[in-house]
């Protein structure tokens, strides 16, 4: 279905053997014993926001946020400023993840809601059991979608037998009388959850004699998360946030709080990160091991953030520590790197061959290297996409198709259907009769649903008559071509597509852009694009309901 100029798949037999339960207990060879242990932590709707990245990034939340654990990973390891997801949504980034390539690569992986692993992909758990790893994962790695989590083994391989209370932090801790206790039992269900992988039997050693690939996925970071959470549970003043959020972003109290809370449940993660480190030095193998840490992609349920390829949407931290791979630690690289690019590291450190198909390449030279900065030249651009989010988001359960290229001083955007809402369809910004405030708040399904709900959402929506520049930039239909001069105007408000001045620059990265999707076999660049039929476009899960006619206007 797809061209697939550079493309094999496992053969059924060899699927078949990866997901049988006996090949845990397969023995290992001299070969696994000397490979490290790989070991992913994802937070689920996490952007770039880190203590560590302050400096890097003055002026912004992470000014804020306090993450130690984080920073201490970075600081013993790598911390990368210019990481990118290939897309902006929970599922088709985690599919281009774990199979090494970008998400419009990854067939009925490629979308959120109705999304189907089929094994047509290759993925890197898989790859890595049958070498002789032993993996597992805790909390989420790869959902919505069918088989749940079948990338990494499925149910087969999970460890949450302490349950996944963590996943609602807030949302637990916030109603407790004792709220000290509460986020101690929340952390003793982590450490519950990763010991039952590491070492079931409590003798304080490594259960077996395989190396180990294990993730680590908690979604508390991801909508919805208790208001005034982040003050009374972190102690995050929102008063703190005064200027350092987008300004497309209305500065009132409403969503300087609302950020606040998103940050708090950060905290929290990286707390969690805290409660994994110890376990993986209470078994010794802390210094084996190839500790990555990340996110899925920026804040949901705020402008331009989840489902967005502006910087606020696709950008994410990253940090690796690997103290017996890397020599040289406490380096900053601001190389581009896409997260597919993890897949083929992880499986060239294990001595496992990648399919053609991964063709993401890997980032061992940059953890390996002993410079920091600007290490490859030739990593100075990243590139992004975005196909269907939630199915119904728009009449006829069509996607919002965009590609973009980000480098460290332009971004440029193909909106290739801009008729189309990128928020999903919802009244016009004059309409009579509006959703409430309740509603917006808490039924992301209400209107512009691929825009989380959230107290930001409901805010700028209601407040579209006070502040109407904010609304657009929320929800309202954009131009085919955006393109933003990065340097002079970070938050991508003044578009210069168009513009006489910047036509060879204009030129220059539509010509970079489209050949990079021709090489890569992106199915927009052929004819009929497979994304616009059949499965693609079939109107499942939430919020499979009649839709509103009414859409935004578009004033830009």
């Amino acid at each position: 279905m797809f061209n697939r100029q550079c493309s094999r798949f496992l053969p059924v037999a060899l699927l078949l053997f990866v997901a049988s339960p006996a090949l845990a207990d397969a023995k290992p060879s001299e070969q696994t014993k000397s490979r490290p242990h790989i070991v992913m932590a994802f937070a689920d709707d996490w952007g770039c926001y880190a203590s560590a990245y302050a400096k890097h990034f003055p002026g912004t939340a992470s000014e804020v946020i306090s993450t130690p654990k984080f920073d201490s990973i970075a600081r013993d390891g790598v911390l990368f400023t210019n990481a990118f997801v290939s897309a902006p949504s929970c599922t088709p980034c985690r599919s281009s993840l774990m199979s090494g390539q970008p998400f419009w690569r990854c067939d009925k992986a490629s979308i959120l809601l109705g999304a189907v692993w089929d094994f047509s992909l290759p993925a890197y758990p898989l790859l890595l059991e049958e070498s002789g790893y032993r993996i597992g994962h805790t909390y989420k790695v790869w959902s919505p979608g069918r088989p749940g989590n079948a990338p990494y083994g499925g149910s087969r391989t999970a460890s949450n037998k302490a349950g996944s209370k963590f996943n609602n932090f807030s949302q637990f801790v916030m109603k407790a009388e004792d709220r000290d206790a509460a986020k101690a039992k929340l952390f003793d269900e982590v450490r519950q959850n990763i010991r039952n992988f590491l070492d079931a039997d409590n003798d304080g050693e490594l259960d077996g004699d395989s190396p180990i690939c294990y993730w680590f996925g908690p979604t508390n970071t991801h909508r919805k998360w208790i208001a005034k959470s982040g003050h009374e549970l972190w102690g995050i003043n929102p008063d703190d946030l005064k200027g350092k959020l987008p300004a497309y972003l209305p500065d009132v109290p409403e969503i300087r709080e609302d950020f606040a809370d998103y940050l708090g449940e950060a905290m929290a993660f990286d707390a969690a990160l805290v409660v994994l480190d110890e376990e993986l030095q209470r078994l010794g193998i802390a210094d084996d091991t190839l500790l990555v840490v990340s996110g899925d992609h920026g804040v949901p349920g705020v402008s331009r953030g989840k489902c967005n390829l502006y910087d606020f949407g696709t950008h994410v931290p990253l940090a690796v520590r690997w103290p017996s791979g890397i020599e040289h630690s406490n380096r900053v690289v601001t190389d581009f790197v896409s997260l597919p690019e993890l897949a083929t590291t992880f499986l060239e450190v294990a001595s496992v061959e990648a399919p053609a198909s991964m063709i993401a390449r890997p980032i061992t030279p940059l953890l390996t290297s002993e410079k920091s900065g600007r290490i490859d030249p030739s990593r100075d651009a990243v590139f992004t996409g975005r196909e269907r989010h939630v199915a119904t988001a728009r009449e006829g359960a069509t996607p919002y198709p965009q590609r973009a290229i980000q480098s460290d001083d332009w971004l440029y955007i193909i909106n290739f259907e801009p008729e189309r809402t990128p928020m999903g369809d919802g009244p016009e910004i004059d309409a009579e009769e509006f959703p409430s405030e309740e509603t917006l708040r808490e039924n992301t399904f209400a209107a512009y649903a691929d825009l989380d709900a959230s107290p930001t959402k409901a805010f700028v929506a209601l407040n579209r008559e006070k502040y109407p520049e904010a609304f657009q930039f929320m929800v309202g239909r954009r131009p085919r071509i955006e393109m933003y001069d990065l340097k002079s105007d970070p938050d991508s408000l003044n578009n210069l597509a168009g513009h006489s001045d910047h036509a060879e620059t204009e030129k220059q990265l539509n010509d970079r852009l489209i050949g990079e999707l021709k090489r890569t076999g992106d199915p927009r660049m052929s004819e009929p694009v497979v994304f616009e039929h059949g499965m693609f476009v079939e109107p499942v899960g939430p919020g499979n309901k009649k839709k509103q006619s009414a859409k935004p206007k578009n004033k830009k």
